[in-house]
C-alpha cells in the first residue's frame, strides 16, 4: 500500500460520491471501483456487492436537535484515541442517531448506525451513513439547514467488514437502534 494509491482511493470514492449518477448506477461503479482498485478492502474473488432493493422506507428529512457532546473512540490501533464532537441529535423515523464531526486536522462528518439487521442481515459492528473523511459526501447524509436528509439506501459497511487488517470506528451506543433498517448494503460475506 502506499500512501499515494490510498490518496487516489479516497479522491475516486469522492468523485463517485459527488457524480450525478442514480442509486443502481452508483452501486454498479461502487463494484467496479472495489473490483479494480488497488487500495479497495476486497480480495480477490469480488464478486460484487450485496445490497436490499431500494426503498423509501430508508429515506427521510430529520430536524437536528443542538446537543453538544464528545465521543472518544480508541481505535487499538496506530490512530489511537480518535475524538468526535456531537453536532446535533437527528429524530428519525427509527430512532434518534448522533451525527458526528471528526475532530482532527481536517475534520468531517461522520455518521455511523448500528440498526435491527446488524449481524444477521447487516455487517454486526454497524454500518455508515457518512464519513466525509473518506469522501463520502452528499449521498447518505445531506445538510439542509436546520435538517438532515438521510438515505440509507447509501449505507455502507465500514473497511474492516471485509478485511481484518483494517480498524474501524464501530457505532457507539446512542447511534444503536432496534428497529430493522431493510435499505442499504448487506453483509459482505
Amino acid at each position: 500500500m502506499t500512501a499515494f494509491e490510498l490518496a487516489d482511493w479516497r479522491a475516486a470514492v469522492a468523485r463517485l460520491y459527488l457524480s450525478d449518477a442514480d442509486l443502481p448506477e452508483f452501486r454498479r461503479r461502487r463494484d467496479e471501483l472495489f473490483a479494480t482498485h488497488p487500495q479497495s478492502p476486497v480480495g480477490a474473488g469480488f464478486t460484487g456487492l450485496r445490497y436490499f432493493p431500494p426503498t423509501d422506507d430508508g429515506v427521510c428529512e430529520a430536524p437536528l436537535r443542538d446537543e453538544p457532546g464528545r465521543l472518544e473512540i480508541d481505535t487499538a490501533g496506530p490512530d489511537g484515541v480518535v475524538r468526535y464532537d456531537r453536532v446535533g441529535v437527528l429524530d428519525t423515523p427509527w430512532g434518534e442517531l448522533s451525527l458526528w464531526w471528526y475532530a482532527a486536522y481536517g475534520g468531517g462528518l461522520f455518521l455511523p448506525l448500528r440498526d435491527g439487521t446488524s449481524g444477521a442481515e447487516t455487517y454486526g459492528g454497524g454500518r455508515y451513513l457518512t464519513d466525509t473523511v473518506k469522501g463520502t459526501h452528499g449521498r447518505g447524509v445531506e445538510l439542509r439547514g436546520s435538517t438532515v436528509r438521510l438515505d440509507v439506501n447509501y449505507a455502507y459497511n465500514p473497511s474492516c467488514a471485509y478485511d481484518d487488517r483494517w480498524l474501524c470506528p464501530l457505532a457507539p451506543p446512542e447511534n444503536r437502534v432496534t428497529a430493522p433498517i431493510r435499505a442499504g448494503e448487506r453483509t459482505y460475506r
